[in-house]
């Protein structure tokens, strides 16, 4: 057992408590959305190509369900990374989330409410003992009307205790063969194509037991992560200002992964997370095994995006994801091919909203058929 104490009582001065946070400065540029679909490997052309969205349902190139995330500083993560836990790291445990209606559109600008909602405390095989808080941030555009509301988990441990147990120090990177990665690439294309081919039309006709098609991604590199994690508008320097009080800074890093905000006033990438502070084990071995991992990781936050453009694609432009709620088992590692399956589970024709819902069985693993997350999700289909 660690010599460190696992105490949580000063996170409990900020349940419930609404709490601040960054905000950005400027309105969303419709470049941001093209990176954002590029950084998360999603090549719909309703997201990044202007003379296709203009032929469509919506007239001009919207943002897919998953940028709000983007809008954003930290992930959404914030509210959920409160109170000052001393030697303690943190990875995400899951998202949920609820969409109202409007799409977000260049020229729009959004700000972020949040308040840590609830936590507890387990004890778990990875790290002995450790919190799962989950925190509460809604997504407000500039005419006051909400968005969507996102319920992201955290799941805070001693990283030392996690690095002593290394659950995944037996986890070799995987190394593809030409023909493995020709493979990959077919499959790729082949569920690129299931939203090609569905382009402006309406889905129509699904029936419960309908499988979706495969999402692919990968294999994940440092260079992939990267790629995500410059997608992020929060990487961006001054693009954001702190308004409010949060402890999220102050949560109990280690040293190695704190901020540098001496260093940054000179040099801003002291500040940027990914180069210095508690991003940089995605892209540091080193510092991933200093939390407890094996090597290079993925984002939980990129996770939930794979999940909602997934969700998202599969709707089409007539279409519109609900609510969706993932539990985050295992992370994308350095070398990974991440899958995602879904099947139509239910389809309820007595919404008040008068069009159809399908409830969807997500489910998301790797190469190895290890379960990274799981879940359901509810999505609006076209009337007819």
């Amino acid at each position: 057992m660690s010599e460190i104490p696992f105490d949580t009582s000063d996170v409990d001065r900020w349940v419930g408590v609404p709490i601040g946070g960054g905000q950005f400065k400027d309105p969303i540029h419709v470049n941001d959305i093209r990176r954002w679909a590029q950084g998360m490997q999603n090549p719909n052309p309703l997201f990044y190509d202007e003379r296709f969205a203009a032929e469509g349902h919506f007239g001009e190139l919207v943002a897919p369900q998953s940028f709000a995330v983007c809008t954003t500083v930290g992930h959404g993560a914030v509210p959920a990374i409160q109170g000052n836990i001393p030697g303690t790291h943190m990875l995400f445990g899951g998202d949920e989330w609820w969409f109202f209606g409007p799409r977000i559109r260049p020229g729009d600008k959004i700000r972020s409410e949040r308040m840590l909602f609830d936590y507890s405390v387990k004890d778990t095989k990875f790290a002995g003992p450790t919190m799962f808080s989950r925190g509460d941030t809604t997504y407000i555009g500039q005419t006051g009307e909400v968005v969507c509301k996102q319920r992201s988990t955290s799941i805070r441990y001693l990283a030392e205790e996690a690095r002593k147990r290394a659950s995944f120090e037996d986890q070799q990177e995987k190394q593809w063969t030409d023909e493995e990665l020709e493979e990959v690439e077919r499959q790729k294309l082949e569920y690129y194509r299931s939203f090609l081919d569905l382009g402006h039309e309406k889905r129509l006709f699904v029936q419960v037991g309908d499988k979706l098609p495969r999402r692919v991604i990968g294999p994940h590199s440092l260079m992939t992560f990267t790629t995500e994690w410059r997608s992020y508008l929060m990487t961006v320097w001054g693009a954001s200002y702190d308004e409010g009080r949060s402890s999220t800074y102050e949560a109990g890093w280690l040293p190695e992964m704190s901020r540098d905000d001496e260093g940054a006033a000179v040099d801003p990438s002291h500040n940027d997370g990914l180069y210095k502070g508690p991003s940089r084990g995605h892209v540091q071995p080193k510092y991933a095994q200093l939390i407890g991992m094996p090597r290079g990781y993925g984002y939980g936050a990129s996770m939930g995006a794979w999940i909602v453009d997934y969700l998202t694609n599969w709707a089409g432009e007539w279409g519109f994801v609900v609510h969706s709620d993932m539990k985050f088992r295992a992370p994308a590692l350095t070398g990974d091919v991440t899958y995602i399956d879904g099947e139509v589970s239910n389809l309820n024709y007595d919404d008040p909203s008068g069009s159809p819902i399908a409830t969807l069985q997500i489910r998301m693993t790797n190469q190895d058929d290890n379960l990274m997350a799981i879940g359901a999700a509810e999505v609006m289909l076209p009337a007819g």
